[in-house]
C-alpha cells in the first residue's frame, strides 16, 4: 500500500460547523458534478468555494446543497489565473479533481479520446496554483495500460514540485459505503506528509438494508407521494416477468427456459450474468452506475420488490442525504439525466472520509 494508516477512530455522522476559510482551508472542486466530493468535504469543516463542471444540468443540485457557487466552464480550458481567482485570499487552498473515468474504464491502445488529457491538465493548474493540498479520485484502471504511464508522470512531477504524495486503491465498504466500489484515491500536500482516509468499517460493511429498507415501497413506475426522487421506472411484461423470477444474489440461470433473452441463448452470452439480478439485503450493493434504474443494466433489481432501483435509493447508496436535492419542487424529474447525475457523483460517505483526512492534515500543520 502507499502511505496507508489505520486507526480505531469512529465515523463522525455529525454536521460540522460552518467552515472559516482563514483556518479551516478552501476547496476549489473540478469536474464537481451535482456535488457529492464537495458535500462531502464540506461536512467535515471545508469551506467549498466554488465548483467546476461543464455540465449545466448539476448546477441546481449543486449550488442548492453545497451553498457555493457553481462555475459553467470547460476544466481544459481553465488556467492557473482562473483557479487562483477562485480562492479566497487567505487560508490553504486544496484542489480536488475527479477527472471523467471513461477513458480509463477499459483502456483501448487505439482509444483516440482526448479525456484522459485531462489528468494532465490538472497537473499543470495544481503547478501553476501550488495549492496546499490537493486530492484526485478516479478508478483503479487509471494505474494500468497507457493510464499507468500518465499516472507514474502525475505522482513523479507532483514530488518533483515539492509535493507529499500518498495514493491506494480503497474498497468502498471498509469506508462505510454500501456498494462494492473501488476507486483511486490520491492525496498530495506541499506542508508535509499526508495520510490516506483509514478503515472505518473492517469488520462491519454497511448494507443495502442499511441504506434503502426504510423507504416506502413502490411498483415499478410508480411515484411516491412524498419524495418525487422516490421513483422507478416502469418494466414491461416480459420483463416483470424475469425480475419476479429472479432471487437475490442469484442470475438469469434461475429463469424458466421461456424467459430467457436472445443472448442468453447464445453460446457468447453464457457469461453474462453481471445483469438482469437482484441485490441482496444483508450485502453492499454492486457499483452504482449511471444506468442503476434499469433492471437489465446490471444487478440492480430490488432485493424483494418487483423493480430496479428508484433514483432516491441510487442517491443514498451512493452516500447522498435523504434530503439531498436534484431538481427544484415541482419540477418533472428526467430519470435518465438524474440516474447519470448520481452515478457519476463521488460517493458522499468517501468524500467525508477524504475531508476528514485534509481536515486533520490542515491542522496538525497549523
Amino acid at each position: 500500500m502507499h502511505g496507508f494508516s489505520q486507526n480505531n477512530r469512529g465515523v463522525d455522522t455529525e454536521m460540522a460547523t460552518v467552515a472559516n476559510p482563514s483556518n479551516s482551508g478552501s476547496v476549489v472542486d473540478l469536474f464537481c458534478g451535482v456535488g457529492g466530493l464537495s458535500y462531502g468535504l464540506k461536512l467535515e469543516g471545508l469551506h467549498i468555494a466554488a465548483g467546476v463542471d461543464l455540465d449545466e444540468d448539476c448546477r441546481y443540485a449543486y449550488e442548492t446543497n453545497n451553498k457555493t457557487q457553481f462555475i459553467f466552464k470547460d476544466v481544459g480550458q481553465l488556467t492557473p489565473q482562473d483557479v487562483l481567482g477562485m480562492f479566497p485570499e487567505d487560508g490553504p487552498r486544496i484542489l480536488v479533481d475527479c477527472t471523467p473515468c471513461q477513458p480509463f474504464s477499459n483502456y483501448n491502445p487505439k482509444n483516440t479520446d482526448p479525456k484522459w488529457r485531462l489528468i494532465e491538465r490538472f497537473l499543470e493548474l495544481i503547478i501553476g496554483v501550488l495549492s496546499d493540498v490537493v486530492s484526485m479520485e478516479n478508478v483503479p484502471a487509471l494505474i494500468k495500460f497507457q493510464g499507468k504511464r500518465v499516472f507514474n508522470t502525475f505522482v513523479n512531477k507532483l514530488e518533483g514540485n515539492g509535493y507529499h504524495v500518498a495514493w491506494d486503491i480503497l474498497y468502498g465498504p471498509d469506508y462505510g459505503l454500501a456498494q462494492t466500489r473501488s476507486r483511486l484515491v490520491l492525496m498530495a500536500s506541499r506542508l508535509g506528509s499526508i495520510d490516506l482516509p483509514p478503515r472505518s468499517h473492517s469488520e462491519y460493511h454497511r448494507t443495502v438494508q442499511d441504506e434503502i429498507a426504510d423507504l416506502p415501497p413502490l411498483k415499478a413506475g410508480e411515484v411516491c407521494q412524498y419524495d418525487s426522487l422516490h421513483q422507478t421506472r416502469s418494466l414491461g411484461k416480459m420483463n416483470l416477468k424475469r425480475i419476479q423470477a429472479s432471487k437475490p444474489g442469484g442470475t438469469w440461470r434461475d429463469w424458466p427456459e421461456n424467459l430467457l433473452t436472445d443472448c442468453h441463448r447464445k453460446p457468447s452470452g453464457q457469461s453474462y450474468s453481471s445483469v438482469y439480478g437482484r441485490m441482496v439485503w444483508n450485502k453492499p450493493s454492486p457499483t452504482i452506475t449511471t444506468q442503476f434504474v434499469g433492471f437489465g443494466n446490471g444487478r440492480f433489481g430490488h432485493p424483494e420488490q418487483d423493480r430496479a432501483l428508484s433514483l432516491r435509493e441510487g442517491a443514498l447508496l451512493q452516500g447522498f442525504p435523504k434530503d439531498y436535492q436534484f431538481v427544484k419542487a415541482g419540477e418533472k424529474v428526467n430519470i435518465s439525466r438524474i440516474a447519470r447525475m448520481i452515478g457519476n457523483a463521488v460517493p458522499v460517505t468517501l468524500a467525508r472520509k477524504i475531508g476528514s483526512s485534509i481536515s486533520q492534515h490542515l491542522l496538525a500543520y497549523s
